[in-house]
């Protein structure tokens, strides 16, 4: 830090296991990669490479060798997992990984139908050798799954291996636990809370209004993800209360009257 100032909330220091922070990037350059590098690695855990933009990216192998070597955890987007598995290539994914030397992997379902048990079996197997997220909830705008079931998939899968449940909704944040218009679905989220750990548990939050409300919620140290490259250190701000949105959430009441 660059001065002290006293009041702030305590923040986890890396390596950490809770207060995470995931960035997605969606295309980023080797140059952008480093310069977000400088200003940001130690406010940030796991880069996601989005969806499928790893089939794309220009000099893959050595942008996730900067990232590595800034001891943040990187990995392939979930949607990439399930066009390896919707084509019976869990093998070659497998050795995509390998040839790739991540030692994360993202198993999700929000595109395909896949058994839960099915899955269950393959992030079983991928937690042998890899730190396993696995992803909750469906990708597709209006479609609703109960309470119960969240609840119920997330135990699953924690039990199968996952390091972390990521709750779905999308770089958009408008489906999974939010509603269209990008607000939470509540009644869901606190049902969820009520049943798993909220450490046990990766909000995706691309919005900051988003990343606002699950911080009064949860507090500085909640696990949030779908951030944008350019939304790291801001949202590092909201978690330390030195941005409007959170200015009076972690101040003392005796503080909180100028």
């Amino acid at each position: 830090m660059n001065f002290e100032l006293p009041n702030l909330p305590a923040r986890t220091a890396k390596p950490r296991s809770n207060g995470l922070t995931m960035m997605m990037d969606k295309g980023l350059s080797l140059r952008q990669v480093e310069d977000f590098i400088e200003a940001n690695a130690d406010y940030t855990d796991f880069v996601k490479l989005g969806f499928g933009t790893s089939y794309l990216t220009k000099n893959l192998e050595k942008k996730i060798r900067l990232y590595k070597d800034a001891g943040i955890k990187v990995y392939l987007g979930g949607t990439l997992f399930e066009a390896f598995i919707i084509r019976k290539q869990f093998d070659n994914y497998l050795k995509l990984l390998d040839k790739l030397k991540l030692d994360t992997a993202e198993v999700s379902d929000g595109s395909i139908e896949l058994p839960h048990d099915k899955k269950c079996e393959y992030i079983q197997k991928l937690s042998k050798n890899f730190t396993v997220v696995s992803e909750v909830g469906s990708k597709e705008e209006g479609f609703v799954i109960r309470p119960a079931m969240w609840i119920s998939m997330m135990k699953a899968e924690l039990q199968a291996g996952s390091f972390k449940i990521i709750a779905e909704a999308r770089e958009s944040g408008t489906v999974g636990i939010y509603r269209s218009s990008g607000h939470a679905h509540t009644l869901l989220i606190n049902k969820i809370l009520a049943a798993v750990d909220k450490n046990d548990i990766l909000w995706e939050a691309p919005q900051k209004s988003q990343q606002v409300w699950f911080i009064k919620l949860l507090g500085a140290n909640v696990n949030m993800g779908n951030i944008g490259y350019e939304d790291v250190i801001p949202l590092e701000t909201l978690r330390l209360g030195l941005r409007g949105d959170t200015f009076f959430t972690f101040l003392p009441k005796n503080l909180q009257k100028s």
